[in-house]
């Protein structure tokens, strides 16, 4: 039973606020499911990943295209993965990145090449909404693009971008996420790369951030360990779009063959407070089950608030639990007590002769 697991970007959440934190969740998800579909933000825990050909790995933007219809998803056997770095990587850190991408060749069998740098920086700018959450923005976008229809043209099938984020290691709402506190400074500027590249090239695409190693913190969230393992993210973004799907436009023609489509979809699942989102809204639309996990994070955009009718999760492991009920035709509300009463319509008037 196809379904899809979201978890947005940049808005603190207990679980999925960090690099990779909510696999756990993910691989639980795509056991109950037997097919999860899910966002990098979920995936990519930096230099750690995990490959499941269960879960099919699908950048945000596009995930919303494919709940509304306007897309399918063709599972492959592997892509060809053009790296994009940012002219503004130092050359000891392009190197760093360089020499994943011949790790990822040779250590994992993965065809990627080639590589193209951007013309000029890229000129990332992060900052923070006033609600707390994290945003960017990119000084030449046309740069990127640019560099993408090139990586398209020479035959990649995905793009893995680098930019050079900017350094703060002084700053205290950094040390306030290295404790798990805080909220990555760094999704919201990421969600606009990898959105714009895909929305604009139609292939798969990931982001990475390139920064400097942060000084040694033995105070440091588990949670946050993996992104502090090596000297860049890359590795699981490769290991992502590897195996990524292709994105078929619809074009008005239902999915046929293997093709994954939204008619398939038997749940959604998504943070309690977080439900504002396109795909939860097209899911809702079309009448998939929502299932709203407690998972604390800055939004409150409940099921109230947008008058919804959700099935409620106070874990993954619950939701877990209800996709496994909706998967075998289990009524999710038959395993709760009290058990509801009967509605029963009120006594049909007999027609008029």
């Amino acid at each position: 039973m196809p379904t899809l697991l979201v978890v947005p970007t940049g808005i603190g959440c207990a679980t999925g606020g960090y690099a990779g934190d909510a696999l756990p969740a993910a691989r639980l998800l795509a056991a109950a499911s037997g097919c999860l579909i899910t966002h990098p933000n979920v995936m990519n825990g930096a230099a750690l990943y995990w490959s499941d050909p269960r879960i099919h790995y699908v950048e945000g933007s596009s995930l919303d295209r494919f709940a509304a219809a306007e897309l399918d998803l063709r599972p492959v056997r592997r892509q060809r993965i053009g790296v994009l770095l940012d002219a503004g990587i130092e050359a000891d850190l392009r190197w760093r990145h360089l020499q994943v991408v011949d790790g990822c060749r040779a250590s994992l069998g993965l065809e990627i090449g080639p590589v193209v740098s951007t013309a000029a920086p890229l000129a990332v700018q992060l900052s923070l909404g006033a609600s707390g959450v994290s945003w960017g923005e990119l000084g030449r976008p046309d740069l990127l693009l640019q560099a993408g229809r090139a990586l398209q043209a020479a035959g990649a099938t995905a793009i893995a971008v680098v930019a050079r984020f900017p350094d703060d290691p002084d700053s205290p709402a950094l040390a306030a996420y290295r404790q798990g506190s805080g909220v990555d400074a760094l999704a919201g500027a990421e969600a606009v790369i990898s959105h714009l590249l895909s929305a604009e090239l139609g292939l798969p695409c990931a982001h990475a951030p390139a920064l400097s190693p942060l000084p040694l913190d033995p105070a440091l969230d588990p949670r946050a360990a993996g992104e502090e393992l090596g000297y860049t993210f890359l590795a699981c973004v490769l290991v992502g779009l590897s195996r990524a799907p292709d994105l078929r436009p619809r074009c008005g023609v239902p999915a046929a063959g293997t093709d994954l489509a939204i008619e398939q979809v038997g749940a959604i699942v998504a943070p309690a407070g977080a439900l504002g989102g396109a795909a939860v809204l097209a899911c809702a639309e079309r009448g998939i089950p929502v299932i709203a996990v407690h998972n604390p994070c800055l939004l409150q955009v409940d099921a109230a608030a947008l008058e919804l009718e959700v099935l409620p999760a106070g874990s993954y492991a619950e939701a877990a639990g209800l996709v496994l009920a909706l998967r075998e035709g289990l009524s999710p509300r038959a395993l709760q007590r009290p058990l509801g009463s009967l509605v029963q319509l009120g006594p049909l008037q007999a027609p008029q002769a």
